[in-house]
C-alpha cells in the first residue's frame, strides 16, 4: 500500500513522527511536502495528495495542519475526496468501517504523536463494511454530480 502524505507547517513535525512509525511498519510513504516548518498555506499542501488519490497513483492519503481543520476542509472540495478530520482512534475506524474515507486528516498542534500514529493505524488496519454505507456515501457525493 502506498500512502501519500502531506502537510503545512502547522502539521509538519507531526507528519514526519507518523511518516517515520509507517515505514517501520512496512508502508510505503510518498511524502508530499512540506519537507521543511517553513509557513505554507494548507490549501497548497492537501492539494497534490488530494490529486494523487484521485488519480489511484496513491493508495490513501494522510494530511497534517495545525487543527486539521482546515486541511480537511480544502481535500473536500476535491470530486470524490471523503477527508475526515481524526482526533481520536474511534472517529479513524469510523471513517474507514462507515465512510470509506480515502484520507485523514490531524492536528500537529493538538494531538500528541503517539496518538497520531495510532490513530493512522486503526484507520489503515480498518476495513470498509459496505452494506448500507455505500447508499450513504452515494449521498455524499450527489451534490458534486448537480
Amino acid at each position: 500500500m502506498l500512502i501519500g502524505m502531506g502537510c503545512d507547517h502547522g502539521g509538519f513535525e507531526l507528519k514526519e513522527k507518523v511518516k517515520k512509525h509507517l515505514e517501520e511498519r512496512g508502508f510505503e510513504v510518498k511524502d508530499f511536502g512540506v519537507q521543511t516548518p517553513d509557513p505554507i498555506d494548507y490549501p497548497d499542501a492537501a492539494k497534490p495528495v488530494c490529486l494523487a488519490v484521485s488519480d489511484g497513483s496513491v493508495d490513501c492519503g494522510i494530511l497534517f495542519c495545525g487543527t486539521g481543520i482546515g486541511i480537511s476542509m480544502a481535500a473536500n472540495k476535491y470530486k470524490g475526496i471523503r477527508a475526515a478530520l481524526c482526533g481520536d482512534v474511534y472517529s479513524a475506524k469510523m471513517a474507514k468501517e462507515h465512510n470509506n474515507a480515502q484520507i485523514i486528516c490531524m492536528g500537529g498542534r493538538v494531538i500528541g504523536q503517539d496518538l497520531a500514529c495510532m490513530i493512522a493505524d486503526t484507520w489503515l488496519d480498518s476495513e470498509f463494511q459496505g452494506g448500507r454505507h455505500e447508499r450513504r456515501i452515494a449521498k455524499i457525493h450527489e451534490p458534486e454530480n448537480n
